[in-house]
């Protein structure tokens, strides 16, 4: 025993215990140390995108009235602004005013929000039929994926000139080509979301009865919604900038152009104010959209059920 006792390793050196003391709430990490108004208003995120916004709008007015700063510090120069070329950020918004107030902006804007509603929708729906018969048959899931390895590549601008042989000077035309670009975005993000649900929970629902429409909707849709949100996100994008592009082609419909023709009348009257008046408008759009309506889908869903944090 005594021999045992022996050849055992000695014990390691006992070591100090480390004592901290907060002389100053704060001086130790970040945790305990109150923030600062700036840094509580830096936390806000519509405050952070704001201070982007301001950097940007300062910079497009200094760039306006100064194209060339630098010719002006190293020789002397003075500024030479050409708003010809490009329009500075206060000429923009007196044209965007007076074209909401007296011009067709607003007219042009809302005939093509109308068009885009219509492609949209029925691209949604075309994508719904598709990828329910995708998770239903195999059949629907071979169709599903030649389909979209065949179009999904396929600009849809590049339809443009088939949907004017087919459907004529319109908003058919316009209609077709929105339609293709929402329908396959949105289809292959539903159908991945889809694919990526648990079998586990697959089973749950199937144990408690769900089958056909019924197992689609309370528990394939919920599940997959995150993938499904973020497929309706990409198919607006990919309409908008589709139905600008088209309109910018030839933007005649329903007797009136859209917001894209309104752009291109301005371009060829050199109004170049006017045209930037119409792309901040188009901008404006996007951030309404995004930020408001798939925002409040967001927090009303995703976020509430905590699928995001």
């Amino acid at each position: 025993m005594a021999d045992a006792a022996r050849t055992l390793p000695p014990l390691p050196p006992a070591r100090a215990e480390r004592v901290i003391t907060l002389d100053v709430m704060g001086a130790v990490g970040d945790v305990a140390r109150p923030l600062g108004p700036i840094e509580r208003l830096t936390n806000i995120t519509g405050v952070r995108r704001l201070i982007v916004l301001v950097v940007l709008a300062t910079a497009w007015e200094a760039y306006a009235r100064c194209p060339n700063p630098f010719a002006v510090i190293f020789s002397g120069t003075a500024c030479s602004p050409n708003p010809l070329l490009f329009p500075s950020l206060s000429e923009t918004i007196e044209a965007f005013w007076d074209a909401a107030l007296r011009g067709p902006l607003i007219d042009r804007t809302l005939t093509s929000l109308q068009v885009l509603a219509t492609g949209y929708a029925a691209g949604l729906a075309i994508a719904a039929v598709f990828t329910t018969l995708a998770v239903s048959t195999r059949a629907g899931t071979d169709l599903l994926s030649t389909l979209t390895a065949m179009f999904n590549p396929l600009p849809a601008i590049a339809l443009l000139p088939l949907a004017l042989l087919w459907f004529g000077l319109g908003a058919k035309s316009l209609v077709f080509v929105i339609i293709h670009s929402v329908l396959w975005a949105v289809a292959l993000n539903t159908h991945s979301g889809f694919t990526s649900v648990s079998p586990t929970l697959r089973m749950a629902g199937q144990n408690c009865g769900l089958r056909g429409l019924k197992y689609v909707a309370l528990l394939l849709v919920p599940a997959a919604f995150p993938s499904i949100l973020t497929g309706l996100k990409i198919g607006w994008a990919f309409a908008w900038r589709t139905l600008i592009a088209a309109e910018l082609v030839f933007g005649a419909s329903s007797r009136s152009g859209g917001l894209g023709w309104f752009i291109f009348e301005n371009r060829n009257q050199l109004e170049t104010a006017s045209v930037f008046a119409g792309l901040l408008t188009v901008i404006l759009i996007g951030l309404t959209v995004e930020s408001v309506i798939f925002r409040t889908i967001e927090n009303a869903t995703i976020r509430r059920w905590g699928m995001q944090s």
